[in-house]
């Protein structure tokens, strides 16, 4: 039987800036695949490319080489027009801050990615009122950001990051502003709907205790992806 190619596969991807002193190696042939479902964790120092590298993935910056392909397309070839719509598709962003916008209500923010595929029609609407239910805000859907806390605002980004079923996704520190009871359950939560939903998981974290937490852990070390 011949097996399914991943669902995420990035080959020898590299990263160079140019520094005073002369190019800067940031990312020096990264090799990942996953499959659909799977979770994996990217720790290591600051300065050692793992935003970058997250970047990258999700089609916020380009490599300097390598490919990458996601089900099956290599989006780095795609113009910019269509790299931004397939990433709106594919690909949900959860970041340390959870970047809500403040007049807009927390179902509001949620619906915000739907915007670009022809707005917030009713389907996205229930799926969103379902997140929101999930992940313990049902009551506070019609509420502003200013008006819940810290923990409550990245559960909300983990929501908006959902709502169009992406095939990925990406979390840049999703915990570094939270204490640590807090941090223990946005961690939980990541990776319990992320496997509900069979959707891949890639979380960049300082956080050993988060890290040790995925099925599969790396530390980027001189620009390459070590198991740990």
């Amino acid at each position: 039987m011949n097996e399914s190619p991943p669902a995420l596969q990035l080959s020898q991807i590299t990263k160079r800036f140019a520094g005073t002193a002369g190019p800067l190696d940031i990312l020096n042939g990264v090799d990942l695949a996953m499959s659909g479902g799977e979770a994996v964790a990217v720790t290591g120092p600051s300065g050692s490319g793992k935003s970058t590298l997250l970047y990258i993935v999700g089609l916020l910056d380009e490599p300097t080489g390598g490919t990458l392909t996601i089900t099956g397309e290599q989006p780095l070839e795609f113009d910019t027009a269509a790299q931004a719509r397939f990433r709106n598709r594919n690909i949900g962003f959860v970041f340390q801050d959870h970047h809500l916008l403040p007049q807009l209500t927390v179902l509001e923010n949620v619906l915000i990615p739907t915007l670009p595929l022809g707005g917030a029609d009713a389907t996205a609407e229930t799926r969103a009122r379902q997140l929101l239910e999930r992940v313990g805000l049902g009551e506070r859907i019609d509420h502003r950001p200013a008006r819940i806390s810290g923990g409550e605002r990245q559960r909300v980004a983990v929501c908006r990051a959902l709502i169009n079923q992406p095939k990925l996704l990406l979390a840049d520190e999703p915990t570094g502003n939270l204490d640590q009871a807090t941090a223990e359950s946005v961690g939980s939560l990541l990776l319990e709907i992320a496997a509900e939903q069979q959707t891949m998981l890639i979380c960049v974290t300082h956080s050993l205790e988060l890290a040790g937490r995925f099925p599969r852990r790396y530390e980027l070390v001189g620009g390459r992806l070590e198991s740990r």
